[in-house]
């Protein structure tokens, strides 16, 4: 069993480094590439790593992480400003990506629950390449980078909403009353954690915080910790790692915590991309091939039209309009979330999960070179669009 492991981990990370090292030469997203690779190298591949189920197990971990992560970014006054400006555009547009998405499946014979989900996972944009492919100085100091980390995280509180959905999903529907009894024990959470924070957690970093062995380890503590106070209340464990960071988001130490566990999920979403490319069976690609070209260029063609409509609507000057609506203008790791976790509900088969994860790889694909090739960004091939 050790052996088996310690090989897993081998095929895994050497194979990471060396598929990562080939995509950023070729101006990849990472995340296609531990895709790939688990296709590659996955039970349906060359089988070299057959059983991904542990690495599976393991991965979820990753999850929680990101969760809490993405709740200790989430600065409650500092988004208000920015809300205002961007809650419209963003409402508007996820509904029609939605309408778009389930219009797409029900032409393809998908079931009603399924195309809603289709639909629901096209809602977003990728933060992966919105963020990583905008320069520095933008994203810091213009307009554009304002305006794009709103409409971002404004997005990242819908998909929070569509997880915690999802995550009362089971036997192939959704369960209203579990989502009642989470409306309910939500806000009881909520208020435990705030309490807990501010007599016990805050003061423990304020006494130790020079410590920085200990303040990592009483992060992950929280983190763990109320991850399995909300799976034992009816919640889930994703849920729970979100509010154990939006919680502590406002304490002076939450971005140290956020730097000092980045390597940690790092490690994690990595096996969590290669699990999910090793469970994409590429015997299915012909029956998906199609409509997956469908939906990803629909998505390609269709989100920069209407992000720039909504933008120009807001009296936003026409190039800043294209380029924010082509810097979000493909599907999001969101989505490739979305269909993991509606998979493994039941709520969809496993041909609608792997539309929404072809559809969504072949967008990474082609947006991050309608951007590179067209848009300052910090990998350009021309001198004249590369920027810090």
């Amino acid at each position: 069993m050790g052996e088996a492991v310690f090989y897993s981990f081998f095929m895994i990370f050497t194979g990471a480094a060396i598929v990562a090292s080939l995509a950023l030469y070729g101006r990849q997203p990472l995340l296609v590439a531990y895709i790939a690779l688990g296709a590659l190298i996955g039970p349906y591949g060359f089988g070299l790593v057959p059983d991904v189920a542990l690495m599976g197990d393991i991965a979820s971990v990753g999850i929680i992480l990101l969760l809490f992560l993405l709740g200790l970014d989430m600065q409650p006054q500092a988004l208000l400003a920015v809300f205002r400006k961007v809650t419209h555009i963003t409402l508007i547009s996820s509904v029609l990506f939605a309408l778009i998405g389930y219009g797409i499946g029900m032409a393809f014979g998908y079931t009603q629950v399924e195309s809603l989900i289709i639909g629901l996972a096209m809602m977003f944009s990728s933060t992966i390449i919105g963020i990583k492919l905008l320069p520095t100085t933008i994203l810091h100091h213009k307009h554009i980078g304002e305006m794009m980390i709103g409409m971002l995280l404004m997005q990242d509180f819908i998909a929070i909403f569509v997880l915690l959905v999802l995550l009362s999903g089971e036997s192939g529907h959704v369960d209203l009353l579990q989502i009642g009894r989470t409306l309910i024990a939500l806000p009881m959470l909520v208020l435990f954690c705030i309490g807990l924070v501010r007599y016990v957690l805050l003061r423990l970093f304020a006494r130790f915080d020079r410590v920085g062995e200990y303040i990592f380890l009483l992060a992950i503590g929280w983190c763990l910790g109320i991850a399995e106070l909300a799976r034992h209340i009816g919640l889930s464990h994703e849920i729970g790692a979100f509010l154990a960071g939006i919680t502590i988001a406002t304490s002076p130490i939450s971005q140290y915590i956020a730097l000092s566990l980045k390597p940690l999920r790092d490690f994690f979403l990595i096996m969590f991309f290669f699990s999910l490319g090793a469970q994409f069976n590429l015997g299915l690609l012909p029956d998906i091939a199609w409509p997956a070209v469908i939906l990803g260029v629909s998505m390609l063609a269709l989100k920069p039209l209407i992000f720039n409509g909504l933008l120009r609507s807001q009296s936003e000057k026409s190039s800043l309009a294209w380029d924010i609506s082509f810097r979000l203008g493909q599907i999001s790791e969101f989505s490739l979330l979305i269909a993991y976790v509606a998979f493994n509900a039941t709520l969809i088969g496993v041909y609608a999960s792997h539309l929404i994860q072809a559809a969504a790889i072949l967008s990474f694909l082609i947006s991050s070179y309608i951007v590179v090739f067209n848009f300052p960004n910090p990998i350009a091939v021309s001198d004249r669009l590369r920027r810090d």
